[in-house]
């Protein structure tokens, strides 16, 4: 049963992020039976409605006039008006000033229904092939390289799905500074443009990227997806390393496989192991097991 919209409530709805098909049945309503539309850029969302058939009067409200625009768009709630409001693309509130609107109605105590719709992080995260079931979003990266550097410094040891927005005029710097601090063979998926005729998913190493992006002009806006640090490898003494490498070795494989087998499952290299392995004496091993 359609109910909305309610009187003094704010709609956070959500707005295609570049193919116009991906908005819903129930935004469309929404937008055009609210009271007014609070936009991130009218001239943008203009384009939006007008595609619509929407007609709903809007208002600005963006980062520049939030601290004004927030006091007169509560009145409007109190005096019973219903809002919607919207972002540029995507759902309003991530990596917008969405959120001092939502959270001084909160405080007013008016109603705040979100609308969901499609948002870049979660759309680029489905189809990037790194894991999902865990993962952080970072938004935009800091503009400058010592602060971007420092925020980077503070996920190094982060396990979980790394992501960020970046601008194309800053993403040969942040894949520099990625590559600094994360390490440079640290996986990465970059999409571009998503939903849009140029949507592309580029993968491999923050290394490769670096060199990719050298050559390439870097075009429109980036989601870029990062894996996480993988979980430490446990520490085994000198014995017990000797201890597991007899073991694979009983099981009929010679020294440098042992070592070789061992050394996926360890942060030591397969030399080290070989080494190791070498300087078991299999034969006295044996005599001890047979008595």
């Amino acid at each position: 049963m359609q109910t909305d919209p309610k009187p003094s409530t704010l709609y956070i709805v959500g707005t295609p992020i570049g193919n116009l098909e991906d908005i819903t049945f129930r935004a469309v309503r929404i937008l055009q039976t609210v009271d007014l539309i609070a936009a991130e850029d009218t001239r943008h969302t203009g384009k939006l409605l007008q595609h619509f058939q929407v007609k709903t009067p809007q208002i600005s409200y963006h980062e520049h006039n939030q601290n004004s625009r927030i006091p007169e768009l509560l009145e409007h709630l109190k005096n019973g008006k219903a809002i919607a409001l919207v972002s540029d693309a995507g759902m309003p509130g991530i990596s917008d000033p969405g959120y001092e609107l939502v959270k001084a109605c909160i405080d007013e105590g008016i109603t705040v229904v979100p609308i969901p719709g499609a948002s870049a992080a979660i759309t680029a995260l489905s189809a990037a092939g790194l894991p999902t079931d865990r993962f952080i979003f970072e938004g935009f990266l800091a503009a400058k390289s010592q602060q971007r550097r420092q925020q980077l410094e503070y996920l190094q040891a982060e396990p979980r799905t790394l992501i960020f927005y970046e601008s194309p005029h800053r993403l040969r710097d942040s894949l520099q500074d990625l590559g600094t601090v994360l390490g440079s063979d640290r996986s990465i998926v970059i999409a571009r443009e998503l939903t849009k005729l140029y949507e592309e998913f580029w993968r491999g190493t923050i290394r490769e990227a670096i060199a990719h992006y050298n050559q390439k002009e870097p075009q429109g806006e980036y989601t870029l997806l990062v894996a996480g640090t993988p979980p430490s490898l446990p520490q085994l003494t000198e014995a017990e390393l000797k201890a597991e490498l007899l073991q694979i070795i009983k099981q009929g494989v010679s020294r440098s496989q042992a070592s070789r087998q061992l050394a996926k499952d360890t942060d030591l290299s397969r030399r080290q192991l070989y080494q190791l392995a070498l300087a078991i004496d299999i034969s006295a091993e044996a005599e001890i097991t047979n008595e």
